[in-house]
């Protein structure tokens, strides 16, 4: 639930830069977050190596891979849906092989070759680097499947391909896996214990985009605010650290300082933060360097302490407020966003109106809300019931809707009059003459074209807005072109 799933991506088909010398043709779509997104971009990357160029054409592909999520069960149903239609293409291309990558793929492993005999190919999140070994496997009329989780693995050193981008924001990935045992979420399981990246290779990545005119790029993790770089290994084994490596480690403060300073005209994000793990000096770096975008996405899931206690979250309301309060204080104007689940196992009335509070209190600029919906292989799966009835859920999460409809509609208004700096990334959905883009507090701003160009930092005056869209008139180019 704390991977932020943006549904307009759903499904994208990749497509990169073809090489004449390749012959077979990669299709490959993604479901999920931001992060399994990123991991196409990798696979694409490795199999470009192997002779693949990709494709949008289903009927002409010679490896379908879909790349998978277990957060939702509307992810799930999808891809069982899309494995249906690969396997009646497949009728017709009997040459064509198909495989399963990603979180799914590492928890259905046994349903999907053995029993639904629906795939050729398994391969977990860990194991991209094997592909090539596995589809020579596949090849050779052999089932192939490698879902072990490492320990070591951040793909570091591969450069991903940059596909179906806009060429102006890119993300790029920091840590790997997850240690925090939230009782609704399946990704330790899926992903494996937290490592992070080596800072330079890091730094390295940003740079080239810089080189190759990107202009914004996404520091990205499931849980960015715990990475922690000492030489190599997992998170829970830095207690195991040599006194040097302790003294030399890079936590994300320190990181996101280096990133600002290699690059001080490109625009800094990350995402996500988890407000056990937010510490004052990250927040620090963020007032001190311009270039880091003055916005946080910092799930609270429920405003019940009872409640965050049997999510097994690590942080409580007070906590989380004292958070807020800082971010407020030391940032002011801040963009913060949050995801809420509601209708966990057990919640009453009392803990619903604990988190209808919560928001009044931060009042949020978006969020990502959803009603409880038992994962298979979660802690609360095993271990709780599935107690609030259906309808209650619904209720409560409309009610949840409408109240951040109102916050967002707040927020939006206290940019009116304001210039803000914005980065163009694309023509507006609702019209070919404006563009669009985002701020610094990630709200959406779409203004007249005019002569100006995707990926140029513009100055908009806002006139008018909705609670998602700032709307407003360019002024003038802002000085950081």
């Amino acid at each position: 639930m704390e991977k932020i799933i943006d549904e307009k991506k759903q499904g994208n088909t990749l497509v990169m830069e073809q090489k004449a010398e390749n012959s077979r043709k990669l299709f490959i779509e993604s479901y999920g977050c931001a992060m399994n997104f990123s991991d196409s971009e990798i696979v694409a990357s490795i199999l470009s190596k192997e002779g693949f160029n990709t494709t949008q054409n289903l009927e002409e592909a010679d490896l379908v891979l879909v790349n998978t999520c277990s957060i939702r069960e509307k992810a799930e149903q999808t891809v069982r849906k899309r494995l249906q239609k690969y396997n009646a293409v497949k009728k017709i291309n009997p040459g064509m092989k198909v495989g399963v990558l990603g979180c799914m793929a590492e928890r259905l492993k046994s349903k999907f070759l053995e029993e639904e005999k629906i795939v050729d190919l398994v391969v977990g999140p860990d194991a991209y680097k094997d592909l090539p070994n596995l589809i020579n496997e596949v090849e050779e009329g052999r089932d192939a499947i490698n879902v072990i989780l490492s320990k070591e693995e951040t793909y570091g050193d591969i450069s991903p391909v940059r596909l179906q981008t806009n060429g102006v924001s890119a993300f790029v990935s920091i840590t790997r896996g997850c240690d925090n045992m939230c009782t609704f979420c399946v990704v330790p399981f899926t992903r494996g214990r937290e490592r992070s990246r080596d800072p330079q290779s890091i730094i390295e990545e940003v740079n080239d985009l810089a080189a190759k005119g990107y202009k914004e790029i996404t520091l990205l993790g499931q849980n960015v605010d715990s990475y922690l770089w000492y030489g190599g290994g997992m998170k829970k084994d830095f207690k195991n650290a040599t006194d040097i490596q302790k003294a030399t480690a890079t936590n994300f403060a320190q990181l996101l300082r280096l990133v600002a300073e290699a690059q001080p005209k490109m625009r800094i994000r990350f995402s996500t933060s988890n407000p056990q793990d937010m510490t004052l000096d990250v927040i620090e770096v963020m007032a001190k360097y311009r270039n880091i975008c003055d916005y946080i996405h910092l799930p609270v899931q429920s405003g019940s302490d009872r409640i965050l206690k049997k999510m097994n979250r690590l942080h409580t309301r007070e906590e989380y407020f004292n958070l807020i309060d800082n971010i407020k204080k030391m940032i002011p104007g801040c963009g913060i966003s949050h995801d809420l689940i509601t209708g966990f196992p057990t919640e009453t009335e009392e803990d619903h109106q604990d988190t209808l509070s919560l928001m009044e209190y931060v009042q949020y600029d978006f969020g990502y809300m959803f009603a409880y919906s038992e994962r298979p292989g979660t802690l609360a799966e095993r271990k709780l019931e599935d107690d609030v009835p259906e309808e209650v859920k619904k209720r409560r999460l409309q009610e949840i809707v409408d109240l951040q409809q109102k916050h967002s509609k707040l927020r939006t208004q206290r940019f009116l009059g304001q210039t803000v700096e914005v980065l163009i990334e694309k023509e507006s959905k609702k019209s070919s003459a404006h563009w669009s883009g985002r701020n610094s507090q990630n709200t959406v701003v779409v203004f007249d074209k005019e002569n100006y160009k995707v990926g140029d930092f513009v100055n908009v005056k806002i006139n008018d807005c909705t609670s998602a869209t700032l709307i407003g008139e360019a002024v003038g180019y802002s000085d950081n072109n």
